[in-house]
């Protein structure tokens, strides 16, 4: 059976509306949750069709092909866990043309890939504006591997009829990736945002990669395609800039899952009403129960002892307001019901919510005020052990914050309880995109080079676009430079979170630890 070409033909999109295609695109493309899936892996093979969800999926078909498949060099592979990363991990790519029968090898040695996995592609379709950009059409590619044994290192390769990953010319291309161990035990992650195409974006990658992570966590503004971020067709836009980033990640992305989450410039208005439609062309991620109108930056998983929860603040900013509401609520009340399953779940010791905007932050975006009317309350009420943001280019980390004031100082090397303390927030935007830098007269302030702590003078989003003057105290660590997050979790008798953040160069910035209750 043929796999229908899901894009839009160009004499056809020509006559529709933006919202017109996306209806046309959603009654077209297969839902995430008939991903195309394998099953265990038994016997040293993957034994297709042993997923929940297989009963429900087709083995793909080919896609027409208007070139050789061997000219259609697979890149730009970058990799995701699905709800359980003890058991599911996503594998994507893109390929310049439409080819037939994608496919992903995978084995537990590098020279034994025998089992073949289908493969299921996305064709995204970019309409050009006369003068300004051209016609894009884009093809990535997505296989579904479920029920892998956990604590494993499998090696894989894609292709597709022409290009086969086993042959000797092509065994190059072969990585690794690793699934999360059946009972938890000590792991590190990083984070990041606001990354973009630059040779700073590229030596983020680089650096991260030192600190073997077992995934990463990207709090949005991934590619900067969209250079306007505002979420309106009206946004300088280019396509190949994905083109481009996907092949700067891919030495870090082809082997350490990707985990992002949308930012205000990943609102890309030409595929959607919400501008979602290039996000779910592109990534592969864990699809929980909350997908309105396709958003696919809404998901959570669990690793080890801790419970990672993805938001889009889209949803909620008052800063940047294209999408705001437009889940009609179901977001926020799709995160209580999370928070709630993770607090009751054994063996989940701490919880780390992701997204884009800063709830608390005092660089040029500030702190939003829609995020902290629909989400802090819930934070606070789940006690909440770690928020991880992007949105302002800099390293800016807070004290303990329990209902907007200093519950707790946590200074360089300090820690905190998150059931007695309140919420350290960190902004980990400096991934790459070019800086900021903080109010006037406040000097950066991090480890080797604390300054005396002082109010900063500084502003939050409220409703309608309007600025509101804060002096806050909260503001404990500020660096503006090039930096990430690396996290360390412990479990057994003593766990903890032991969070650093790290300059491009190795040198640590910051460091503190989170304990719960003991």
């Amino acid at each position: 059976m043929e796999i229908p070409d899901f894009g839009i033909p160009p004499r056809l999109a020509a006559r529709l509306s933006m919202a017109e295609q996306y209806e046309y695109l959603r009654a077209r493309l297969v839902s995430r949750r008939t991903l195309v899936t394998a099953g265990a892996v038994a016997g040293g093979g993957l034994v297709a069709g042993c997923s929940g969800t297989s009963a429900r999926s087709a083995s793909p078909a080919p896609a027409t092909s208007a070139v050789r498949g061997a000219a259609a060099v697979p890149f730009g592979r970058h990799l995701a866990f699905g709800a359980d990363p003890r058991t599911q991990l996503r594998i994507s790519w893109q390929v310049p043309s439409a080819v037939r029968r994608p496919f992903v090898r995978i084995g537990t040695r590098p020279d034994r890939l025998g089992s073949r996995v289908a493969a299921e592609i996305r064709h995204l379709h970019t309409p050009g504006v006369p003068g300004v950009r051209p016609v894009v059409e884009q093809y990535y590619v997505h296989a579904a591997l479920d029920r892998l044994t956990p604590g494993t290192t499998y090696y894989y390769g894609v292709g597709h009829d022409g290009w086969d990953p086993a042959a000797a010319d092509h065994r190059a291309a072969i990585a690794p990736f690793r699934t999360a161990p059946a009972r938890p035990e000590r792991f590190v992650f990083t984070a990041f945002g606001d990354q973009g195409v630059s040779r700073a974006g590229k030596a983020s990658d680089d650096a991260l990669l030192k600190q073997n992570p077992a995934f990463h966590l990207h709090a949005g503004d991934i590619c900067y395609a969209d250079g306007n971020g505002a979420g309106k067709t009206s946004d300088g836009y280019d396509a190949r800039e994905w083109d481009r980033f996907l092949q700067q990640n891919e030495p870090v992305a082809r082997s350490v899952p990707w985990m992002v989450t949308t930012g205000n410039h990943d609102m890309e208005a030409w595929y959607s009403p919400d501008g979602y439609g290039g996000q779910y062309a592109r990534f592969a991620l864990p699809d929980n129960g909350f997908d309105p109108h396709g958003a696919p930056g809404v998901y959570a998983f669990t690793y080890g002892n801790v419970g990672f929860v993805a938001l889009d603040a889209n949803d909620v900013s008052y800063e940047i307001p294209a999408n705001l509401g437009y889940s009609g609520s179901r977001q926020t009340v799709w995160l209580e019901r999370k928070l709630r399953e993770l607090r009751a779940t054994k063996g989940v010791e701490f919880v780390v919510v992701f997204f884009h905007h800063c709830a608390y932050s005092t660089s040029s975006h500030a702190s939003d005020g829609g995020i902290r009317a629909a989400w802090l309350p819930l934070f606070a009420r789940y006690q909440v052990d770690l928020v991880i943001n992007g949105h302002n280019h800099v390293y800016e980390r807070t004290d303990a914050v329990r209902d907007g004031n200093v519950g707790r100082a946590v200074p360089v090397g300090g820690s905190t309880d998150p059931t007695r303390d309140g919420i350290v927030h960190v902004t980990a935007g400096g991934g790459g995109r070019d800086l900021y830098g903080f109010p006037s007269g406040v000097r950066d302030s991090y480890e080797g080079h604390v300054t005396r702590h002082e109010p900063v003078d500084t502003f939050h989003w409220a409703k309608g676009q309007h600025n509101v003057a804060e002096t806050v105290e909260w503001s404990r660590v500020r660096y503006a430079g090039f930096s990430f997050l690396r996290v360390e979790a412990e479990a057994g008798a003593t766990p903890r979170l032991r969070v650093s953040a790290l300059a491009q160069s190795g040198a640590r910035i910051d460091h503190f630890e989170v304990r719960r209750g003991r």
